[in-house]
């Protein structure tokens, strides 16, 4: 394993909770404490990460960019992947969709047929509203498990379709005349299926593609069509 793929990984891991000294980085990484030092200030210099005092902070956004690094180091991405909390593997997912030109919810919540449906990002860029479940599963998952997955996702667009007319001032889609609902469910790690029932399940590291290809394979996917 190359040093930088060992400092980002141990910096991942490490700093979680809070700011760690980079003594304890050096040990766990195994690499001297000078060298270290060194790349520590590098990583700061480049926003990595905040080294002050020899106390290494990371924020939410930096941890991502970290984690795209440590990837593009050859660290396993499902190893990464246990390093980063749900939430900033939903967070990574919406700047993705917010950097193409979608107006992005997280978490968003509804009411319909009495029941309360949750969407993990929702993310609008007209006339596209794209239904995103993030799920962090690692390789081995059972193809029951993701079809699973997919066809609970596929019901809660389909309830959010229904709701809809009821939701365009919340969504901030008041001016739409029409709107195309796509399920999707995003994982972590390449899975044995790339679609269930037309519906795709995208890994993190594909999702760029997925969002640049949308409109053109629209067709063959899974998704519902709203008149206003």
């Amino acid at each position: 394993m190359s040093t930088e793929r060992k400092l980002l990984v141990s910096i991942l891991k490490l700093a979680r909770t809070g700011p760690i000294e980079a003594k304890f980085v050096s040990r766990d990484a195994g690499i001297p404490a000078e060298t270290v030092n060194e790349m520590l200030r590098d990583f700061g210099r480049r926003g990595l990460v905040q080294y002050l005092g020899n106390t290494v902070e990371v924020s939410s956004s930096q941890r991502f960019n970290l984690a795209i690094q440590a990837i593009k180091a050859g660290a396993d991405l499902e190893r990464v992947g246990r390093f980063l909390e749900w939430i900033e593997f939903e967070n990574i997912a919406a700047e993705a969709f917010e950097a193409n030109n979608f107006e992005v919810r997280r978490r968003f919540r509804f009411k319909w047929t009495g029941r309360r449906w949750e969407i993990d990002v929702l993310a609008a860029r007209e006339p596209l509203i794209v239904c995103v479940d993030c799920k962090r599963w690692r390789r081995g998952w059972a193809r029951s498990a993701i079809a699973k997955a997919v066809e609970a996702q596929v019901e809660r667009t389909h309830a959010l379709a229904a709701a809809l007319p009821g939701l365009r001032k919340e969504i901030k889609i008041v001016s739409w005349k029409r709107a195309v609902l796509v399920p999707v469910v995003l994982s972590l790690v390449s899975s044995s299926l790339k679609f269930y029932t037309k519906t795709p399940v995208v890994p993190i590291l594909q999702l760029q593609n997925f969002v640049d290809e949308l409109p053109a394979h629209l067709s063959i996917l899974t998704h519902m069509n709203v008149g206003f």
